[in-house]
């Protein structure tokens, strides 16, 4: 993989509806920590990568928006080096 990954929003979406059972259109903008564990998990496996996240970073995810913005950062460091 190289540059910015293919990660969307609405990939991050899919995969709490997956994790909920809700539709895609029912999903919070806000993540707990069960829902952000999930999330690491589904795209760790999807980029065959381990996303060495700080606690800064984690602490600082409280919505889809941010957790995309972080994993986008992670993944194109993983991908860089």
């Amino acid at each position: 993989m190289s540059g910015q990954p293919d990660l969307g929003r609405a990939d991050l979406v899919g995969m709490l509806a997956e994790l909920t059972g809700k539709p895609a259109d029912q999903i919070p903008h806000r993540v707990g920590s069960m829902e952000l564990a999930w999330l690491v998990h589904l795209v760790e496996q999807r980029y065959d990568v381990r996303m060495d996240l700080t606690d800064d970073q984690l602490a600082g995810i409280r919505t889809v928006d941010d957790a995309l913005t972080v994993f986008h950062t992670s993944l194109t460091a993983a991908a860089d080096g």
